[in-house]
């Protein structure tokens, strides 16, 4: 038991901080996915265009729950900056995605709404390794300094 303990100490930042990320990723999946059916089913949009589209709306509530709630504790560089990058990234990891649709319907021939939702599914599993490792490696830097659990007080000399 005393192993245990001292092995989530360890491991305790991590352990939250993947918590937090699965959380929004989560979230961001479902909401990925609902779009990409509205698109994909309900208004008959390629495979393709509709996850183009469906991954742009569930970037940006991805990014606005890693920045300031995943990844709070960590530097922060600039709102410019993190964007560009966690789009830029985003958009490598849409590749993963949109490769294995692609293959899907193009090379497989299958062009039915589970095949793609399956392929859909598979394509955001190998899109989130990447976007993880990423995102703590170029977008949400590690900390300089501690982050100061309060704000300090404000000294006023009269």
């Amino acid at each position: 038991m005393e192993f245990a303990k001292r092995l989530y100490q360890r491991f305790e930042s991590l352990v939250h901080e993947l918590a937090k990320f699965g959380s929004i990723g989560a979230a961001a999946f479902l909401f990925d996915t609902g779009v990409y059916n509205l698109f994909l089913l309900g208004f008959e949009w390629g495979p393709l265009t509709a996850k183009v589209l469906a991954t742009t709306l569930s970037a940006t509530f991805a990014y606005l729950g890693n920045r300031f709630w995943t990844f709070r504790h960590r530097e922060q560089s600039g709102l410019g900056r993190e964007y560009f990058l966690f789009f830029l990234l985003n958009g490598v990891a849409l590749l993963f995605g949109l490769l294995v649709i692609g293959f899907t319907k193009y090379t497989l021939h299958l062009h039915d709404g589970v095949s793609l939702n399956i392929a859909n599914f598979v394509g955001v599993g190998l899109g989130t390794l990447f976007r993880y490792w990423s995102y703590k490696k170029w977008v949400f830097l590690e900390a300089t300094e501690p982050i100061p659990v309060e704000l300090p007080e404000v000294r006023q000399d009269r």
